[in-house]
């Protein structure tokens, strides 16, 4: 269950205990979408039905956002529609205008929505309560944006703010690749993206590629900039730095793979939960180091 995608916040104001946070996320539950609801959202728990809202492995936290949306594609809605016009050409012996096709659109919508199916998909989260850590494990900042949002609303008299560093990551990277400098405890892998600075906004990209060249330091001499980087940290995890600080394709390697086929511990959630709060509560630190610290919430 390791996070794929990292987002990283820094929380400024938290004072809730497993139980209180357990007792707040139950009351903001993921509902199933009535007959006419496109999409709910509410907490589920992050390891089974039934199970706690709030996975707790000392004090290192696990939750999960729940959303159900259904499934009604615009073909469909379309197809409803034109045949329904047609009916009313038919009946009346005119075509129906364009305010009218819209009225049309939005009562076939409505009868359509109870009879629509409905998926579910999850954001997950880990709080580091001793770290003052709020990871958000999501492919893009709306998805993020929405487990926050959530979590305000359903726990009063917190707060949180987006890691930001000293050094930018795009400055960073483009040093660390132009001088071939890899910072220790990290090293630079085979997978990069540059951008030009210019209106224009050339973009290179290399995959398993020796970064170590001349053509990418021509690139860089050129107006390029660094703005993604694949690399490791301490021959245990793989990522992709972004401009932004997300961390993308978040990889454990062998070193951790093999603790955790050699862990006493039969349940496997739990020991996958606990090896990748281990790490991550050491890369982080790591990271923010290597780019010149943290910029504190006054100085953001």
């Amino acid at each position: 269950m390791w996070f794929k995608n990292l987002f990283i916040f820094r929380l400024t104001k938290w004072e809730e205990t497993p139980e209180s946070l357990e007792d707040k996320l139950a009351k903001q539950a993921l509902q199933a979408c009535g007959g006419m609801d496109m999409q709910t959202r509410g907490w589920i728990s992050p390891k089974a039905e039934g199970e706690p809202f709030v996975h707790k492995t000392g004090k290192q936290l696990l939750i999960s956002l729940g959303l159900e949306k259904k499934l009604l594609p615009a073909t469909v809605i379309n197809q409803f529609t034109k045949a329904r016009a047609a009916e009313i050409e038919e009946r009346e012996g005119y075509k129906p205008g364009r305010k009218q096709m819209k009225e049309i659109k939005e009562g076939v919508t409505d009868e359509l929505l109870p009879r629509a199916f409905a998926i579910r998909s999850r954001i997950n989260a880990w709080i580091d309560t001793e770290g003052n850590w709020l990871v958000v494990d999501a492919a893009s900042p709306a998805k993020a944006d929405e487990l926050v949002g959530m979590l305000l609303k359903s726990v009063d008299g917190i707060s949180m703010t987006l890691v930001k560093t000293k050094v930018s990551p795009v400055v960073a990277m483009t040093a660390w690749l132009s001088e071939n400098d890899n910072p220790p405890p990290f090293t630079v892998d085979q997978d990069c993206e540059l951008k030009s600075r210019g209106e224009q906004a050339a973009t290179v990209r290399y995959v398993k590629h020796t970064l170590e060249s001349d053509e990418i330091a021509r690139h860089i001499k050129g107006g390029k900039d660094v703005t993604k980087l694949a690399m490791t940290w301490a021959d245990k995890v793989s990522f992709v730095l972004h401009e932004n600080l997300q961390v993308k394709r978040v990889t454990p390697l062998d070193v951790i793979k093999e603790q955790a086929a050699t862990s006493a511990d039969d349940d496997a959630f739990d020991t996958d939960f606990a090896l990748m709060s281990g790490e991550l509560r050491k890369l982080l630190p790591a990271l923010i180091d290597i780019l010149g610290g943290e910029l504190t919430t006054s100085a953001q």
